[in-house]
């Protein structure tokens, strides 16, 4: 639902007429009994206990944040349970990575596929958390005891993570769970939410990429799809059922609640919801932020990360050691490449800006009337604060997408070297050993002729179009001294540097001198791109940071009073379980074309395309076909389901999470969004959103017929 229609001035006419939309909004799971009514008018026929409760197995006992151990609150993907043993299935793309860490050439995981046909032959996965939600609750009257509206931005904050640590040690005290408090709408409400954390994740099984991964780039945010996107981890546990590190010891997960997955047929306008855990959105933003976003942060990161693109593909199209190498890094890389651009253009075919804008006065003829001066105060304070970092945030893109992130080495050597100068500096004969693990792990990975080409094109990008008032001095000196030949300048520095690759790191290991990395030529680029960045965010004004976070929470605190008791209203998506409702819908992008719900395995082999590799065909799999070999999966029409569409609320961090039909059985995958409403994320689109959904049908049908994978199958229980 647009916000707009959210939005009631009060003026003369206190009311005016709004249509609320059930499809809209990442629903609270504890809260989700106000929206009852309307889950059951679209098809829900369970009750709110059956999805959240605190004294019985429910729904969300089986869903699953994916994350890693150094970061446990933030989800990057959503899993699911679905069976009595632990096996939890999420996206392709969610499971590349550790598929890439597996491969070799020998043993090309992510051409090949990979399937554990027993238990003794899953692959641990270090590092890898699985999150699964034990309760929540609204703490925001014990947070705001400990505020007021006086306090400076910086007290309010150091107060708010006080009392968070305090409510959370004492909500997991005796206990083996982890818990963190999380801000709400912008800082106007708090919920404290507790987790169990299982840290022994192992692969079991995922179809080759031609599959998991088809369609590519060219088919990346778009429907028509016919990706099966999906894959299959445990979760294990010690002998006692806790969480506990790998070992041999372990034993599968006995989880309180897993899905059924069914294996039956799904109709236009069949009830779906999305359980899981959404990374961000910013349905608050305000126009001053919207052009930041687009002329900023989206335009910016699509046109540097542009160079880097075109540069991964052809190298890792010339070499399959490159390919497996790079393979996770350019799937992270080129997901928001698309989504930035795609996104923009979205926002402009839907004139959100004009929707903003639209909001913004019909809130300001609301403020005008309010006894509470911050109100009226609150879209100045966000329109001086963006124009005040305008200019930093414009070169912080440039140095953290060109400089920091785009190739690696840079980066690299400058945090090793800065540890090994602390390490000799206390120490000459200091024992660096104990850094190998570190350093194995990034040459696992690395190409020193990719990493040199990447540095020699983004210096130079970043060097001709970021402000010169920001540009880093080694790019000026670099430019001067090799007059603007940097595949030359780029030469002699990954040659002088002893960080440039592994041998001749190893080297330095073996006789360590302070002396003789302290002027490293690529440690201290990488240092001095990095501090540049810091530098640049200690230029804005506190004041004008403070002013902003202050005029965004109030803002939002109007927004939500001038809804109170007409409408309800979901949090903004920040990594944390929620869950969205609606239907299986076709729909109709634009003039003269219309899109139907589903997609059958038909168009797998019409997308075929032997000259690309976002379209190749598996011969298993074009046998099958042919044969009309689709087992019990097939639909009443004969045709082997793929994908399907419906219209929920999802973004970022969704990936991987169930799609639940009303009696609360896995109908699908969530994978991704449609392009025409990329705005989403911003600004909801009701008639143009759709969530890209894996059908149930396709994952059981690729398990049971083409892996023969039948010990997994039988480990479900499958619904037809």
């Amino acid at each position: 639902m647009k916000i707009r229609t959210l939005i009631v001035a009060l003026a003369i006419t206190l009311m005016l007429p709004t249509t609320a939309r059930a499809d809209e909004g990442m629903w609270l799971l504890s809260l989700i009994g106000k929206n009852y009514s309307d889950m059951q008018k679209a098809g829900f026929k369970l009750t709110p206990e059956d999805i959240y409760s605190v004294n019985q197995n429910c729904l969300k006992d089986a869903i699953v944040g994916l994350g890693n151990a150094g970061s446990p609150f933030w989800h990057f993907c959503t899993g699911e349970i679905i069976s009595n043993q632990g096996l939890m299935s999420t996206n392709h793309h969610c499971g590349y990575g550790k598929l890439q860490e597996h491969s070799t050439v020998e043993h090309d995981y992510l051409r090949d596929g990979f399937w554990a046909y027993n238990m003794d032959q899953e692959l641990p996965n270090p590092g890898l958390t699985a999150s699964i939600l034990v309760r929540m609750e609204d703490v925001t009257d014990k947070v705001k005891e400990a505020l007021s509206d006086d306090m400076s931005e910086g007290d309010r904050a150091a107060a708010i993570k006080k009392v968070s640590e305090r409510l959370a040690e004492a909500a997991v005290e005796g206990t083996q769970y982890n818990a963190t408090v999380k801000p709400m709408f912008n800082g106007n409400q708090f919920f404290l939410f507790v987790h169990i954390i299982y840290k022994d994740v192992r692969l079991v099984g995922a179809p080759p990429s031609s599959m998991g991964k088809f369609g590519g780039d060219t088919d990346n945010w778009s429907w028509p799809r016919h990706t099966c996107d999906f894959s299959l981890f445990r979760i294990y546990t010690a002998p006692d059922g806790s969480p506990a590190e790998f070992s041999k010891e372990n034993i599968p997960l006995q989880p309180k609640h897993h899905l059924p997955v069914s294996a039956g047929e799904l109709n236009d306008g069949d009830f779906a919801m999305v359980m899981g855990f959404p990374g961000t959105t910013d349905h608050f933003l305000t126009s001053y932020g919207l052009e930041e976003t687009m002329n900023i942060t989206n335009k910016l990161r699509y046109e540097i990360r542009t160079v880097k693109i075109n540069i991964l593909r052809e190298e890792m199209a010339a070499s399959q050691a490159t390919r497996i190498k790079y393979a996770s890094k350019y799937a992270s890389c080129s997901n928001y490449w698309k989504y930035s651009n795609e996104q923009n253009k979205a926002l402009k075919a839907l004139n959100t800006m004009g929707v903003k804008k639209e909001v913004e006065k019909e809130y300001s003829d609301w403020a005008r009337f309010q006894k509470n001066p911050k109100y009226s105060r609150a879209l100045g304070l966000i329109r001086d604060g963006y124009a005040a970092r305008r200019n930093v945030e414009e070169a912080q893109m440039y140095l953290a997408e060109g400089l920091l992130s785009g190739p690696e080495a840079p980066l690299f050597a400058s945090r090793l070297q800065r540890t090994f100068l602390r390490e000799l500096g206390e120490d000459k004969n200091a024992d660096l050993s104990r850094f190998e693990n570190y350093i194995t792990d990034f040459f696992k990975d690395y190409d020193q002729a990719v990493d040199q080409r990447l540095t020699a094109a983004l210096f130079e990008y970043v060097y001709k179009n970021i402000n010169p008032d920001y540009c880093p001095k080694f790019l000026e000196q670099a430019n001067k001294k090799y007059k603007g030949d940097w595949t030359k300048y780029t030469a002699d520095l990954y040659t002088k540097s002893v960080f440039a690759n592994q041998e001749a790191l190893g080297k330095f290991m073996l006789k360590p001198s302070a002396k003789l990395i302290e002027k490293d030529p690529l440690a201290l680029a990488g240092r001095e791109a990095l501090e540049m960045y810091i530098e640049l965010a200690g230029t804005l004004p506190q004041e004008s940071q403070d002013n902003l976070e202050r005029g965004i929470r109030d803002f939002t605190d109007g927004i939500l009073q001038i809804n109170e008791g007409r409408h309800l209203m979901s949090p903004d998506a920040n990594s944390t379980i929620r869950l969205t409702y609606g239907n299986v819908m076709s729909y109709d992008p634009k003039d003269g074309v219309a899109y139907k719900y589903y997609t059958t395995m038909k168009g797998v082999i019409e997308k075929e395309d032997p000259t690309s590799s976002e379209f190749a065909v598996p011969e298993r799999l074009k046998k099958l076909y042919s044969e009309g070999n689709f087992g019990p999966y097939a639909n009443r029409k004969g045709e082997m389901p793929t994908c399907f569409i419906t219209n929920n609320d999802i973004t970022g961090g969704n990936s991987g999470s169930p799609v639940i039909n009303g009696r609360g059985i896995l109908i699908g995958l969530a994978f991704d969004g449609n392009s025409e409403a990329m705005s989403g994320d911003i600004d909801f689109e009701e008639n143009l959103q759709r969530c890209i959904c894996l059908d149930s049908r396709y994952m059981l049908w690729v398990i049971d017929i083409y892996a023969g994978a039948k010990n997994l199958i039988e480990e479900m229980d499958i619904v037809r």
